[in-house]
């Protein structure tokens, strides 16, 4: 067996409209067609690989309940400033880190983290 590529990751959301208004309205994403299946979710285009928001009624960590260091999705970003003034704008707090990169941690409205990189 060879593995060839990342298809797709795969966060879970206890409110989809929440969700969607971080994933779209605040990071800007886009959706793309989602099959009909069993469960409510929504799919995001990111580059090669795809975003998979699933819903879930199972209660899920808050963010204070999550560990500092904790699973992440890592999304490149062209414009830091931009996504900067854009997260200030809507009022979603995040971090900022430098490690021979400048990064942002941000968390969704479920507590996953996401690390914003610039390119």
């Amino acid at each position: 067996m060879k593995v060839t590529g990342l298809l797709h990751v795969a966060l879970l959301s206890s409110d989809l409209e929440a969700s969607k208004q971080f994933y779209e309205g605040v990071l800007r994403l886009k959706q793309k067609p989602r099959p009909s299946l069993a469960f409510p979710g929504v799919w995001y285009e990111l580059g090669d690989v795809e975003l998979h928001l699933i819903v879930t009624a199972e209660q899920l960590l808050s963010a204070n309940e999550r560990p500092n260091r904790d699973f992440h999705l890592a999304l490149a970003v062209e414009d830091y400033e931009s996504i900067k003034k854009q997260l200030e704008d809507t009022g979603v707090p995040f971090k900022e880190r430098s490690a021979g990169v400048a990064q942002i941690f941000v968390r969704d409205p479920d507590g996953n983290l996401i690390e914003l990189q610039s390119v």
